[in-house]
């Protein structure tokens, strides 16, 4: 199976996290990376290694820059693994790649993440499963706030070993890279008729409770309270990030009732 498997990856000044990607990917014949105008050495890094091909493409939005990479850069494989630039593999997730069959059934495979922090694997986290393997003829994306969503032609299965998500970018880079996606969650949420919002998206338009309630969640339902200083940081990371829509939320709102006062005087 491994031989029909492209990884494809997007990358956007990930020089602190590229390499411990790319090392658990030596399996792969060909590796496919389409960068976003990175400043910080990581375009110089891929640039010498043999099996990366490098594709630059200005950011429009996180679905454009996946389905580029799927119809733009010459891919020759039936399956692509689709992977962020702090993803991991895991020892027994690449045993278990090598172990599917290359007429596999289904569409596509999900994959559980192990999240880590500073390179300390946490107990829970509020990550969600992703489908990262999947026939490249049956998929497309699109986008919803201010992420990607897969839109997968068939049945999907589910894959037994987990995946390591370990960034390690600096915390302003983290916090400057909050601030976009929330600035583009705040436009979904306010511009989503309330009735075919999630429920947890529907809490997030509370504005105050999300933050709380998401720092309660990381803590005591994630267990992230027993995981030291790194589960607390986790914890304060998500709850800053909500913390940070709701910021959002409260400047639109304030800015939409002003601009009725204006226009009722």
């Amino acid at each position: 199976m491994l031989t029909e498997i492209t990884p494809l990856i997007l990358t956007f000044n990930e020089v602190a996290n590229i390499e411990r990607t790319l090392e658990r990917l030596s399996w792969a014949e060909d590796i496919v990376v389409v960068d976003s105008g990175s400043t910080d050495g990581t375009r110089e890094l891929l640039g010498h290694l043999p099996k990366v091909r490098v594709f630059e493409r200005t950011f429009t939005s996180h679905a454009e820059q996946w389905n580029f990479g799927l119809s733009q850069t010459d891919i020759r494989t039936e399956w692509i693994l689709a992977l962020d630039a702090d993803y991991v593999l895991s020892e027994p997730l690449i045993e278990e790649l090598t172990l599917l069959p290359t007429k596999a059934e289904p569409a596509g495979y999900r994959a559980c993440f192990t999240y880590c922090i500073e390179g300390a694997p946490l107990r829970g986290a509020a990550y969600p499963p992703h489908v990262v393997l999947y026939r490249r003829r049956l998929a497309h994306y699109f986008q919803d706030g201010h992420t990607q969503r897969l839109r997968l032609n068939g049945p999907i299965h589910s894959l037994q070993a987990n995946i390591f998500h370990d960034d390690r970018k600096p915390l302003d880079q983290w916090l400057a890279a909050q601030a976009r996606y929330m600035r583009l969650e705040s436009d979904k949420l306010l511009t989503t008729p309330l009735d075919t919002l999630s429920p947890a998206d529907r809490l997030r338009r509370l504005i105050v409770v999300a933050p709380v309630a998401m720092l309660f969640y990381c803590l005591f339902v994630r267990g992230n309270i027993f995981d030291g200083r790194a589960g607390i940081l986790y914890a304060l990371q998500r709850a800053t990030a909500e913390a940070i829509l709701s910021l959002y939320l409260l400047q639109r709102k304030l800015g939409a009732r002003d601009r009725r006062h204006t226009r009722s005087d």
